[in-house]
């Protein structure tokens, strides 16, 4: 009953993904939703100051591939030396490897151009889907999925969802302020993070539910 419930659940988070980045694509394609992306950028950049840019250089820092691979490299030796968690070790390299496979494979079918108003730092590459916004989504849903495993207590969960919700967000809206993504490549972004994510969680607990009532048997 359990691994109905989760692959009912895995299966609904990745159809509503599927949908959510295919619209959006859409959208992109057809040219419908500049205005949706001018709006928002004016509204985010229309925040400048110096303080705000800092902060906001930092988050993109925290998204960025060299700390995202030392944050991975991290919490892959934590995984499999401290917590001896093999299995979730594996879940994790997934999830983050896919996510940044997945990530490139898109850029190259849309070849989205970036925006070209006000850039406050420089970067190359393709715009749709954003890599940060998919990279921050992966790491910190999959690091949310693994730690609530291990904490008991409801405020230790609140704390964990709270800190992935902000961290995910701050560093997709760091890369508007920036000017260096619309923000429909953050919110694709995350629908396209947000399929893979449910699809490898889906497969980890669909092996452990089966592994376990393999032992069980016996």
């Amino acid at each position: 009953m359990k691994l109905k419930s989760n692959l009912v659940i895995a299966f609904i988070i990745s159809l509503f993904s599927v949908i959510g980045f295919g619209t959006v694509s859409l959208l992109i394609s057809d040219q419908k939703i500049i205005h949706f992306d001018d709006t928002i950028i004016s509204a985010v950049q229309g925040l400048e100051n110096p303080a705000l840019t800092s902060l906001m250089k930092f988050f993109t820092f925290i998204g960025s591939s060299m700390v995202v691979i030392i944050l991975s490299l991290i919490l892959m030796f934590f995984l499999y030396k401290v917590l001896h968690h093999r299995l979730e070790l594996i879940l994790f390299i997934a999830a983050i490897g896919g996510a940044a496979v997945l990530n490139e494979i898109l850029k190259h079918l849309f070849h989205r151009e970036r925006p070209h108003l006000h850039r406050l730092i420089d970067v190359t590459g393709y715009s749709f889907p954003s890599g940060h916004a998919m990279s921050a989504f992966a790491v910190y849903g999959i690091l949310a999925f693994l730690l609530w495993r291990h904490i008991s207590s409801r405020l230790g969960r609140s704390v964990l969802i709270v800190f992935s919700i902000v961290m995910i967000l701050a560093i997709g809206i760091s890369r508007i302020y920036l000017g260096v993504h619309y923000p429909s490549d953050i919110i694709g972004g995350y629908f396209a993070s947000g399929f893979w994510l449910a699809c490898a969680i889906w497969t980890f607990q669909f092996y452990m539910e089966k592994r376990q009532n393999k032992s069980s048997a016996f």
